[in-house]
């Protein structure tokens, strides 16, 4: 038998075949190469279009200001928050006015209002007593007046100690507390001798409340007499509460017999203090009024109203600007009485600068 032979095909088919094979291979190779060329450019086109993966969002656009389109300016410009007793004709607060009973008017021009409104707000306060000689059998009273006031207050206010007389000290522990028995340890630190610094012992007070942790300030001052010891005048401590956003109630304790020309300068100096800040001024004839007195004045400060606003004069210049406050009575009863403080130092851009 034959065994079955191989079908060979001749060998001039066979290098065509070969040369046919290498042909076909050699274009796949281009086609192949022509793909992945093409598709690396689309890649890299692509990748073009695309923010690199450490990019971040793009910054929001700078805010718009009126009149300034364009030219990414941004101004500063300060609330100003007046705090207002409003009361009738028979001394009786006034509750619950609504916003457009209110006008305010920052050197003679009216301005927009931002916030009116009625609030009972924690306050950072200070007690200024008065230690001097004269003060010595008074002091138990005013020390429970100071007390009464304090627990009369809104019970998350925050409040301080100085006791004066040549100098002044901070006697509470810490430089703010809420803690009863520590401004009563405070108070009963009575060294009671020598003269009156009353104005440095205001000035020293107002520094010590830029460390509150309240928007609305107060300071109490307690004294029975003149100051004749202050290296600072009575011009210059208005200045500064002038400067202060803080309110300033004062209780003079001159009594019946202190009615000549040092008595009479020494309220005219309580009152242009109080007057200047929105606050009041009491002369009781007895130190055992005092108790009430502080009462009452608890219950003004817990019963203003806050109205604040952009001033409309905006620059940061540094001068004074009067402020008044108009209320009428939506109800048409008799007049409304407002008493706030009566102006402001703007802030200064210099003052700014050094402050960065």
């Amino acid at each position: 038998m034959r065994q079955q032979a191989t079908s060979v095909p001749p060998t001039g088919t066979f290098s065509r075949l070969r040369r046919l094979s290498a042909l076909s291979v050699a274009l796949l190779i281009l086609a192949i190469v022509g793909v992945c060329a093409a598709h690396a450019g689309a890649q890299q086109q692509q990748d073009q279009k695309l923010p690199p993966m450490s990019q971040g969002p793009p910054p929001p656009p700078a805010p718009n200001v009126p009149g300034k389109q364009g030219q990414g300016l941004k101004i500063d410009v300060d609330l100003v928050a007046l705090h207002a007793a409003v009361l009738d004709k028979r001394g009786v607060f006034v509750d619950g006015l609504p916003p457009d009973s209110f006008k305010v008017y920052e050197d003679k021009v009216l301005q927009k209002l931002s916030v009116a409104k009625q609030e009972d707000v924690p306050v950072s306060m200070g007690l200024v007593i008065d230690n001097s000689g004269s003060m010595f059998s008074k002091r138990a009273k005013v020390n429970a007046a100071a007390l009464t006031f304090v627990k009369t207050s809104n019970p998350e206010d925050e409040a301080f100690v100085v006791n004066f007389n040549d100098d002044y000290y901070l006697d509470t522990e810490h430089d703010f507390t809420s803690n009863i028995a520590e401004m009563k340890e405070a108070l009963e630190r009575i060294d009671a001798r020598g003269s009156t610094a009353l104005y440095d012992a205001i000035i020293g007070s107002l520094d010590h409340l830029k460390k509150a942790h309240r928007d609305k300030r107060v300071l109490l001052v307690i004294t029975d007499g003149m100051d004749n010891a202050s290296r600072h005048t009575l011009t210059e401590t208005v200045n500064e509460v002038q400067h202060s956003d803080a309110i300033i109630y004062a209780v003079g304790l001159f009594g019946k017999e202190d009615k000549g020309a040092t008595e009479r300068k020494a309220r005219k100096a309580l009152q242009d203090l109080a007057d200047a800040t929105g606050g009041l001024a009491y002369f009781p004839e007895a130190v055992e009024d005092t108790e009430s007195i502080c009462t009452q004045i608890a219950h003004d400060i817990r019963n203003q109203y806050t109205l604040a606003y952009y001033p409309s004069h905006f620059e940061r210049d540094g001068t004074f600007r009067t402020v008044q406050v108009a209320v009428t009575n939506p109800h048409g009863g008799g007049k409304l009485t407002v008493r706030t403080r009566t102006g402001y130092y703007a802030k200064s851009s210099s003052t700014k600068a050094a402050t960065k």
